[in-house]
């Protein structure tokens, strides 16, 4: 069925020429009928199986399928029966690359999480092990991080001291791991990873500028030599317990703190503005630890002032399973403790993970990379590991050496094994000064400034956010700040939901084709229609509000258009082509707001319902009413364009 879309749009002051398009008007097809079970089926396959994974397995043979499945289960049997020499040269220069970073990173970051340091040199052997069988990613180094170790220090240790009951401590710092790992796991295994996206770019920004700045500031008491430094994790009680405790500050311990920090952050200045010298920065700071130790040795610097590490285990892991705590009054702070280093942790992970994928074009897998992370830690948390995953730092400097394969996580493994074995008692004179500036260096690149003010510009309320995470890390504690700004980002969703967008839409002049008003200034109105687009889906959360805020659009109409083209409201035409989905009040609404308009005397028309909508509408409708052939179109281009001829059809016959 053709009609003519015709629009005299005539002012008082000017006129406009009359606007004919040839319209073929067409019908609004109802989905094919599909039964709850197939609506079930579906929902949940794009709920949990988004990526389709057993796609790869259709059409194959049995004994193909279970290579397949193997070969998901563990990665490493895709890659390595390719692997060859010149794979393994690659991997053994980035392995002994990451390996020079991962030892004195490894023993800083754990006195960060106040445990031992060789707890974090066993965390730096096992877990990378593990996750060489079960990661997809090629550039994934892992290893303790600042971030996870700052927040698993700093929960703890609001119930437990680390210098007063440091077996306890331990026993809880494994016992959160192992918690930590169970629930990523868990989160791969249950494909539940859209969990974690609830931490938004902006409130991951803000938190780890933050966190970033509350580290720095825990190693003033390494970098000038006090010994008597608040437990407390604020900005505020830190400077205090600085300044307050001035008669402590040691010359000594400065100066050096001071050299060796400079030397590590002109290292890293210089591997940022070339990325071909990675190897700097790479080796810097395990050069910083050889020189301090050298130093201290010869000058018997820990008799003047300077505090060093002191005597290390010798050997490797010793297991620990014997001391996983799932009893007793703490139950709950190792709980909350695993849940909050998991979550921080597996999103770290993830994000360093595909950053690199995607410069190297390959997927990583973000269920396989949850339920790798989760393994590595439950494993971990047996051999004595704290929590790990991909540090970015590490996995840069594995990425710009050219690494290949996971093999070189293997190789930095080795290297660690060897220090463990071997080379413990060099590290007795290390003072704890250089292992303060390594750790300032590493978290310095977690402040992103040029990331912050892009959010800025795009944005507004996403940089509340990051403020908010950041100030709430700075001010308030580590964990409150992370809760404060994953509220407001769930506050913000819950807006958008509660609150949609219904905009005006207007006739660019000479086509069929509706837009925005406020957006296009040339779109114009219709006399007698107005023309909305909802911008959401429609349900129980904003159902009341769309009501309101239509039949305001009304008044505005009556007040406004009606007194300009002295034309009364004859429709108005709802476009729902953006409203993917309603619920039992979505379908109230509808016909609720029928009811309204026809005691006006105003026809509602719909455009373009989705599937989902039209057949909730048609099961709702006994009568019909909503779906009527003259109320529903394709277009808003067609619905004017067969009103308008109903209208002068009308308007002839009536003459």
């Amino acid at each position: 069925m053709e009609r003519k879309f015709e629009q005299d749009l005539g002012g008082s002051h000017h006129h406009n020429p009359c606007v004919e398009i040839d319209m073929e008007i067409h019908k609004v097809e109802t989905p094919p009928k599909r039964s709850s079970f197939q609506k079930i089926k579906n929902r949940l396959k794009e709920t949990f199986f988004p990526d389709d994974p057993l796609r790869q397995f259709k059409g194959q043979s049995s004994k193909r399928k279970w290579l397949l499945g193997f070969q998901y289960i563990f990665p490493v049997l895709q890659w390595g029966p390719h692997y060859n020499l010149n794979l393994l040269k690659s991997d053994v220069v980035s392995g002994l690359t990451i390996a020079s970073l991962a030892i004195p990173q490894g023993i800083s970051y754990a006195k960060l999480a106040n445990l031992p340091p060789i707890v974090g040199l066993y965390s730096s052997f096992v877990p990378p092990l593990v996750y060489a069988v079960l990661g997809s990613s090629r550039d994934l180094a892992v290893g303790p991080v600042s971030i996870a170790s700052l927040l698993m220090g700093s929960m703890l240790r609001q119930e437990v001291s680390p210098t007063q009951d440091p077996l306890l401590f331990l026993q809880l710092a494994f016992t959160s791991t192992f918690f930590a790992g169970l629930f990523q796991a868990s989160l791969g295994f249950l494909r539940l990873g859209f969990i974690i996206d609830f931490l938004s770019k902006a409130t991951l920004i803000g938190f780890m500028a933050g966190a970033a700045i509350i580290v720095s500031l825990q190693q003033l008491k390494a970098l000038l030599g006090i010994t008597h430094f608040t437990k407390e994790m604020g900005l505020v009680p830190v400077m205090s317990s600085v300044f307050h405790n001035t008669k402590e500050w040691s010359w000594q311990t400065i100066l050096m703190g001071f050299c060796f920090l400079v030397f590590l952050l002109v290292t890293r200045h210089i591997s940022i503005k070339k990325p071909k010298l990675f190897w700097i920065s790479a080796g810097a700071p395990l050069l910083s630890v050889v020189l301090s130790t050298i130093i201290v040795f010869v000058s018997k610097a820990q008799h003047h002032g300077i505090s060093v590490i002191g005597k290390l285990e010798q050997g490797l892991n010793p297991p620990s399973w014997n001391m996983l705590h799932f009893h007793g009054s703490h139950i709950g702070l190792v709980l909350k403790t695993g849940l909050v280093t998991g979550i921080i942790s597996l999103t770290e992970g993830i994000a360093v993970g595909r950053t690199f994928a995607a410069l190297k074009n390959y997927q990583v897998d973000g269920n396989k990379e949850m339920i790798a992370i989760g393994v590595m830690n439950v494993v971990g948390s047996t051999t004595s590991c704290y929590v790990t995953t991909g540090a970015f730092s590490r996995s840069a400097v594995n990425h710009n050496a050219g690494a290949k394969t996971a093999v070189s996580n293997i190789i930095m493994a080795v290297t660690v094994m060897v220090t463990l074995l071997f080379l413990m008692p060099l590290f007795r004179y290390t003072p704890n000064l250089v292992l303060g500036a390594i750790i300032v260096t590493a978290v310095i690149g977690l402040v992103d400034i040029p990331a912050a003010y892009q959010i800025w510009k795009v944005d507004k309320f996403d940089f509340v956010v990051m403020l908010c995470a950041f100030f709430g890390v700075i001010f308030i504690s580590v964990q409150e700040g992370l809760a404060l700004a994953v509220g407001i980002s769930i506050f913000k969703m819950v807006l958008q939901m509660t609150r949609p967008k219904t905009v005006v839409l207007g006739n660019i002049p000479g086509t069929d084709i509706f837009r925005n008003k406020h957006q296009y200034k040339d779109a114009v109105s219709i006399p007698g229609f107005l023309i909305l687009s909802i911008q959401a889906p429609i349900s129980f959360a904003n159902s009341n509000y769309l009501n309101e805020r239509i039949l305001r659009w009304i008044l505005d109409y009556e007040e406004e258009e009606a007194a300009k083209s002295h034309s009364d409201l004859r429709f108005v035409i709802l476009d729902l082509a953006a409203v993917s989905a309603i619920d039992a009040n979505g379908v109230a609404f509808f016909q609720e707001l029928r009811r309204v308009l026809e005691k006006k005397g105003v026809e509602l028309v719909l455009v373009n319902p989705v599937g989902e909508v039209i057949e909730k509408l048609q099961k709702a409708d006994g009568t019909n009413d909503l779906l009527q052939p003259n109320n529903l179109y394709l277009t808003v281009g067609e619905a004017v364009s067969s009103l308008l001829s109903s209208m002068k059809v009308g308007s002839s016959s009536h003459g």
